[in-house]
């Protein structure tokens, strides 16, 4: 089972972090250890003091795919999510600054938050879905699947290209603007379409 996230997929959140608008999707891989464990709190890691919350939709892989067409895409998952993408926002700027990869930042253990999963077909249109984050009850990011870049068929297709899909494999679709700073005591809850799929404390 594999992580492949996308980075940069909505307009707002690239021009919220001053990043380039990238010509293709921006793909990065987080291991399986960086899965949160269900019901368990998010602790803030010590090599850092400036850990983002950036709340995304996910897509469950439900069989192998190799170079998989466009058109094709749809019949390799059959369940929508909602997670976090947490990252180590300072790590991730040094990282940057010199050209070095973004897995500590981004693939440290717990830095990947799976909510409830739902049938696709509970949902009338998958690229049009409603997604929100809160923080202490408060919204903190709101977004929708039509805003993305590249849709989730595209991203699906676009990632077989170089990665083998299997069954079981995620993919975190990237996130809206309004990504921030968390606290120890905070208390996240992830919005999908008016269910609530997370909730957690960070501590």
């Amino acid at each position: 089972m594999k992580l492949i996230c996308i980075g940069r997929n909505y307009a707002d959140h690239i021009t919220e972090l001053a990043n380039e608008r990238p010509e293709e999707p921006v793909v990065f891989i987080k291991p399986d250890s960086a899965i949160l464990p269900k019901g368990q709190d998010f602790y803030i890691p010590d090599f850092s003091d400036n850990v983002h919350y950036e709340v995304e939709v996910l897509v469950k892989i439900k069989k192998v795919g190799k170079h998989i067409a466009e058109k094709f895409a749809h019949t390799y998952y059959d369940e929508i999510g909602l997670g976090i993408d947490f990252t180590a926002r300072d790590v991730q700027s040094k990282l940057k600054e010199k050209g070095l990869p973004w897995e500590k930042a981004k693939g440290f253990d717990g830095a990947a938050v799976i909510g409830a999963w739902y049938l696709k077909t509970d949902f009338k249109d998958v690229n049009d879905l409603d997604f929100s984050l809160l923080k202490n009850n408060e919204t903190v990011q709101v977004g929708n699947t039509r805003l993305m870049l590249w849709k989730i068929d595209e991203l699906v297709s676009y990632v077989s290209r170089f990665f083998t899909l299997k069954k079981g494999d995620i993919i975190f679709t990237g996130t809206p603007s309004g990504v921030g700073r968390i606290a120890a005591n905070d208390y996240l809850s992830g919005i999908l379409e008016g269910k609530t799929i997370f909730t957690l404390k960070v501590k």
